[in-house]
C-alpha cells in the first residue's frame, strides 16, 4: 500500500512539473513573440520615404517627369509626394517669384539667401513626411541653388553652398542632361530671368562641379515615355534602398534623427 501511495504521488509530481514546464515555456514563447511583434513595429516606424531630388538646366523636362513620377507610383500603391523649389507659396517664394518674373530687382547676395531660406522652412514639413514613410520627389534644391548663384561674377561655390549645409541630403540626385542650345529650343525658355543660353552654359559646368557618389546622370534627349520608364525604375530601387538607412545631412557629418509621432 504504502509503496502504491509513493508510486501515485511521483507520477503526481512528475505530471505537475510537466505541466508547470508547459506553462512556463508558454508563457516565455508568448512573451518572446510580444518582444518581436514590438521590434517589427519598430522597425517599421522607421521605414522611412527616398528624398529624390531632380536637377538640370531649364527646360530639361525635370517638372514634367516630377509630375508624372508622383501621379503613376501613387498609382501603383506608393506614397509620394512632389516638392518644387522656390516653393512659391509662401512669402519668402513670393518675393522669389517676383523676383525671377523680372518685376522686381533684389541684390544678388540677398537672392541667393531668400532662396536657401525657402528651403530651411519647408525642412519640418519634409522631415515628417520622410520619417513616416512618404518619399519625395523633389524639382530642385540647393545645388540649383548653388549653381546659378556662381555663374554670376563675383561668386565662389564655396560661399554659395555656406546656407544650405545641414539641409536633409538627397538619396538620390537624377541629373537631367540637355544641351542649352536644345533647351533653348523648347517651350517657354525665356520667360523668366535666367532663361539666357549663355548663363545656362555656365549653370551646366557648376553642376559639374557639384556632383558626388549620390547622383546620377540621365540623358533627357529623348521621349517623355521612355525617359519616364527610365526614371521610375531608378526610383522604385532608392525607395527600396534607403528605408531603413538614416537621412544624413547635406554637405557636412552627421544624421539626422529619425522621429515619429506615437
Amino acid at each position: 500500500m504504502l509503496k502504491c501511495f509513493i508510486f501515485i504521488n511521483k507520477r503526481l509530481l512528475d505530471y505537475s512539473g510537466k505541466a508547470q514546464a508547459q506553462t512556463i515555456r508558454a508563457r516565455i514563447s508568448k512573451r518572446f513573440k510580444s518582444t518581436a511583434v514590438d521590434m517589427e513595429k519598430e522597425i517599421k516606424s522607421c521605414h522611412r520615404g527616398a528624398l529624390i531630388v531632380f536637377e538640370g538646366v531649364d527646360r530639361s523636362g525635370k517638372t514634367t517627369q516630377c509630375n508624372l513620377l508622383q501621379k503613376n507610383l501613387n498609382a501603383d500603391g506608393g506614397d509620394v509626394q512632389l516638392l518644387k523649389f522656390p516653393d512659391r507659396t509662401t512669402v519668402i517664394g513670393q518675393m522669389i517669384n517676383d523676383y525671377l518674373a523680372c518685376k522686381k530687382e533684389v541684390e544678388d547676395h540677398s537672392i541667393h539667401l531668400l532662396f536657401s531660406a525657402n528651403r530651411w522652412e519647408s525642412v519640418p514639413t519634409m522631415l515628417e513626411l520622410l520619417n513616416k514613410g512618404t518619399t519625395l520627389i523633389i524639382d530642385r534644391y540647393a545645388f540649383s541653388g548653388v549653381a546659378f548663384t556662381a555663374a554670376k561674377p563675383g561668386f565662389k561655390i564655396d560661399w554659395c553652398k555656406q546656407p544650405d549645409i545641414g539641409l536633409p541630403r538627397p538619396d538620390a540626385v537624377l541629373y537631367l542632361t540637355l544641351s542649352s542650345e536644345v533647351a533653348a529650343k523648347r517651350g517657354g525658355f525665356g520667360i523668366e530671368r535666367y532663361e539666357q543660353t549663355d548663363f545656362q552654359k555656365k549653370v551646366a559646368s557648376n553642376f559639374e562641379l557639384l556632383k558626388d557618389e549620390s547622383w546620377q546622370l540621365i540623358d533627357a534627349d529623348k521621349s517623355v515615355d521612355d525617359l519616364h520608364k527610365e526614371l521610375k525604375n531608378i526610383c522604385n530601387k532608392t525607395i527600396e534602398d534607403v528605408q531603413n538607412k538614416p537621412i544624413l545631412k547635406l554637405w557636412t557629418e552627421g544624421e539626422i534623427e529619425c522621429k515619429t509621432k506615437s
